[in-house]
């Protein structure tokens, strides 16, 4: 079998912001839902092993079947805001949708499922039109509605299903928006009859869950009212059915209901074991330690895990002596600005919870091994919570940065672990946490960058000391080569955001110092009264949690630059670091025009008219000599730097040549465009599903040194069948001397091209396709964003050595609408 040509590398994505979407499975794999596709995450290898594409809305609900013999899951359940429910099968390793489920008329928000008779599946699903339904999946079939409930004007959150003891009949489970848990048992002709309605709550029940120990069931419930009840449910025998009330004895007041199986009749009795208080905010989620074999033996062990709103977990578990269940761990979070939990999962054999946030992150949590009831914050997978709008690479190539409307800039690079010797990436560092969303950025030098928002100013941003110790641990890179690419003697420690401020603040060395004994007690102004720093400097060894990013790895921002009338669009930065160029929305020619900073004084340069409408991308040549911009008005510019005079030593660009709107080749919107590394010609995409490359031609032919350059198409017109959202030239020629284009695609594909500048245009045998990303590599929505590693080889792994030498692997980082960024690795040899 040939080498596949591109291999995922990494996949950066976190959790939806729903309460059910996060699901553990027996094989230790977390299913959750991210965007409109779900990730299949090994918390072992600590990467994303698969993403399953199906839903065509968000996905709120993620659930495994989990299997009576506690083996690894082969179906795994998920339902949508698209109406619809998808059950996935597990064939060769690889998930496909085995079933689809559709009836209901509104978003789903909860799902369970367990297997009945001859390894059918008995899913039950709940959604927002007031309804739960009841579904039979298998493979014959595909998915039968065998019954809805309507519940009028009130919601079911939650639900799960259970069989009976002794017995097969399914029981299932509904908690709602009307502080009642509601069972129902599913009779003969597979309908659901009403059993009981359990009182006692007193607001929206948030989570239900089943566990089966020995001959009888419990069954947990979690509450906006902050406190768990766990109710017991168990067989009465025909004697003790209908035992007249004795008044002299105090019991609980047992519920009792009648089923019919098959024309014999048993009765169970539900009665509360026990109310758990203990959580100060709203209870989300509740789950129940899974189920292992002792001995060949399947044993329930008594452990309950609970995530709340106050941000805190806690486990619950009965004390040995006296059978009082009592809080036996509590993890969570301190500080911050967030929200608490939204659910939480245990790991099969209990030695790991993850709970998920408002803000989509994952928390874990690990037992450590030689301390009884110690728990440690574990190293777990990261990413933007909403669309991602563009990234770029450092200068080395060792490090990402990718900014995204979730109002959050992020830094990716890769660790070695030292036990495991494998490579990962992982966010290191939140640079900026603004109040806008995120719409463009640029790398200014090794640790610097300008970052454009929903806002009329762009800031840059400086990384501070305690970042560029924390990079060189992590990366493995040598402290003092990483401090002299930086100015280091001027470097903050750090950087804080004030309370009301959208603005990092420099912390130096000096602010860190505590204050002593008798400064404390007055207060020389109201400002003293108030903590401004919330950094503390970090010595990472590993990747760090949610929280320290969200506080302790701000970048300090170092200047404002204001100029533009409307919202921040794009960015560019050329190779000598001298010069940034931005652009803006604009609907008229006074907006459209380009903008020029000097990275040495942060003053603006020039301003370049010629488009009539928003500037759509722009680039510098590698050379730093031309600036190609490219526009919503379907037309191309070119400018040229001016050679430095003695009176004007800063750059200055004048217009090179332009294309105009009647000879235009693009019928659409221009999205992207980029330069070949040998700055001799460049790319453009558009929505009108060509992709272009052109060169500046100059007339010096004809003698005539009066008329301006042109701008012709040096390529025959590519149609690569979808608007192509972004294009980049790869910097290493191939070894037959032709270009590698990747094209990415509104569906979320992205397409590899060889392109061969010597060859006849005509019938476009200039372009040849090596390759593409499958279903299972693409991304699910629109590509915003290509970068290619500025550097051969694949970051993290030694032989970063020129391409002579035989590396064939060069590296591809792609951002995308559906919240994630993907890095490839793109092997050249098997092109």
């Amino acid at each position: 079998m040939a080498a596949p040509v591109i291999e995922t590398c990494h996949v950066a994505c976190c959790a939806n912001r729903t309460p059910n979407v996060v699901s553990w499975g027996r094989g230790g794999i977390i299913a959750f839902g991210t965007c409109t596709s779900i990730a299949l995450y090994d918390p072992q290898e600590r990467r994303v092993v698969s993403v399953l594409n199906g839903h065509t809305g968000r996905v709120n609900t993620v659930q495994w079947v989990h299997r009576e013999d506690c083996a690894p899951e082969s179906h795994l359940v998920s339902g949508g805001s698209d109406d619809r429910l998808i059950v996935w099968e597990s064939r060769d390793g690889k998930f496909a949708q085995l079933a689809e489920c559709k009836g209901h008329t509104g978003p789903v928000c909860a799902v369970d499922a367990i297997y009945v008779e001859d390894s059918r599946i008995l899913v039950a699903s709940s959604a927002s039109d007031s309804t739960v339904r009841l579904w039979l999946c298998n493979e014959a079939v595909g998915a039968q509605c065998l019954h809805t409930l309507s519940f009028g004007s009130s919601f079911m959150m939650d639900v799960s299903l259970a069989l009976l003891p002794g017995s097969r009949v399914p029981i299932l489970a509904c908690g709602g928006d009307n502080a009642q848990v509601h069972l129902y048992v599913q009779s003969d002709e597979g309908q659901l009859l009403k059993a009981k309605s359990l009182q006692g709550h007193e607001d929206w029940i948030r989570g239900v869950a089943w566990a089966s120990l020995g001959g009888e069931l419990l069954l947990a419930s979690c509450s906006q009212d902050c406190l768990i009840r766990v109710w017991r449910l168990c067989a009465k025998s025909g004697r003790d059915a209908h035992v007249e009330d004795d008044h002299t004895t105090i019991r609980m007041k047992e519920d009792v209901f009648e089923v019919k199986e098959s024309d014999v009749s048993s009765v169970f009795a539900v009665s509360l074991e026990t109310v758990l208080a203990g959580h100060e905010n709203w209870v989300y989620g509740v789950h129940w330690q899974p189920p292992l074999y002792k001995g060949g033996e399947l044993q329930q062990p008594l452990g309950l895990l609970s995530a709340s709103m106050d941000k805190t977990m806690i486990i619950w578990a009965p004390e040995e002596g006296s059978g009082v269940w009592v809080e036996q761990v509590r993890v969570g979070e301190v500080g911050g600005n967030t929200l608490g939990f939204y659910g939480c999962q245990m790991s099969p054999d209990g030695s790991m919870i993850v709970a998920h946030a408002f803000h989509g992150a994952l928390h874990l949590w690990c037992r450590e091994q030689d301390k009884e009831g110690q728990w440690r914050p574990g190293v777990v997978i990261s990413g933007h919570f909403n669309a991602v709008q563009d990234l770029s690479w450092d200068p080395e190539g060792e490090f990402i940065l990718s900014v995204g409307s979730d109002q959050t800039t992020r830094l990716f690079t890769p660790w070695r672990n030292q036990d495991s010797q494998q490579v990962t990436w992982h966010e290191i560092s939140r640079p900026q946490i603004h109040g806008y969303d995120m719409q463009c950025l640029a790398t200014v030098g090794r640790f610097q960058f300008v970052s454009g928002a929903d806002e009329k100013v762009l800031r840059v941003f400086q990384a501070p000391r305690n970042f560029v110790e924390n990079f060189a641990n992590i990366s493995g890179t040598s402290r003092e080569k990483l401090f002299m690419s930086s100015d280091s003697a001027n470097l903050p420690e750090g950087a804080s955001t004030p309370a009301l401020g959208l603005s990092n603040k420099a912390v130096f060395q000096g602010d860190l110092a505590p204050k002593k004994k008798e400064e404390e007690g007055q207060f020389s102004s109201v400002s003293d009264q108030y903590q401004e720093s919330y950094f503390h400097p970090l010595i990472m060894t590993e990747p760090p949690p949610e929280d320290h990013l969200l506080q302790n790895t701000l970048w300090p921002e170092v200047q404002k630059l204001y100029g533009h009338g409307f919202e921040m669009f794009c960015l560019a930065s050329d190779s000598t670091r001298t010069v940034v160029a931005s652009a803006c929305k604009a609907s008229k020619a006074e907006h459209a025009a380009v903008l020029l900073w000097s990275t040495a004084t942060w003053r603006q340069l020039q301003t370049l008219p010629c488009h009539t409408l928003t500037v759509t991308q722009m680039a510098f040549s590698p050379d730093a000599q031309l600036l190609l911009a490219v526009s919503r008005d379907r037309t191309v510019s070119l400018w040229r730097r001016n050679p430095p005079t003695p009176t004007s030593p800063e750059p200055r660009f004048s217009l090179y040549a332009h294309t105009g709107k009647d000879t235009a080749i693009h019928s659409r919107i221009i999205w992207s465009c980029d330069w070949s590394p040998d700055s001799k010609y460049f790319v453009t995409s558009s929505r009108d599903k060509k992709v272009i490359v052109w060169a500046p031609h100059r007339l010096e032919e004809s003698g005539d040194s009066v008329l301006p350059p042109e701008i012709k198409p040096c390529s025959s017109i590519l149609d690569v069948g979808d608007s192509a959202t972004a294009v980049a030239f790869c910097p290493f020629l191939c070894s037959n001397n032709s270009y590698l284009l990747a094209v990415g695609l509104e569906g979320g594909r992205i397409l590899l091209y060889q392109w061969s500048p010597g060859r006849e245009p005509a019938g476009g045998r200039d372009w040849s396709s090596c390759g593409q990303t499958d279903i299972l590599q693409s991304h699910a929505l629109a590509v915003k964003r290509l970068r290619w590693r500025p550097r051969p080889g694949r970051v993290g792994h030694q032989s970063n050595g020129p391409v002579a030498e035989g590396n064939s692997w060069v590296q591809l980082a792609s951002a995308s609408a559906d919240h994630s960024v993907k890095i490839f690795n793109v092997n050249r040899r098997a092109l």
